[in-house]
């Protein structure tokens, strides 16, 4: 398995639009690829501007196809001002 986790720290100012995109964005990763597997969207209770995604797909050409789906295209281009910083990582499940 192919497991990506995205740390982002949103604007104040588009903290519930950015909550309301990126929820849509999960749901339709999983409702249209079928080789991603879970998408969890977790918000800090301490400093909720903050945001963890855990991804899980079979592959990376899975995620590959993720990053060039087009709902994951327009969600990049609607909140790509509202983030003050993004950190991927990728990890090999074990």
């Amino acid at each position: 398995m192919y497991v990506v986790t995205v740390e982002f720290v949103i604007k104040p100012s588009h903290l519930v639009a950015f909550l309301d995109a990126i929820l849509e964005n999960a749901e339709s990763s999983l409702k249209e690829e079928p080789d991603c597997v879970h998408f969890d969207v977790c918000q800090s209770h301490e400093q909720p501007t903050h945001f963890f995604l855990y991804e899980l797909y079979n592959s990376e050409m899975a995620f590959q196809e993720h990053l060039e789906s087009k709902h994951y295209l327009e969600f990049i281009q609607t909140v790509g001002d509202w983030v003050e910083s993004k950190e991927v990582k990728v990890w090999q499940r074990c």
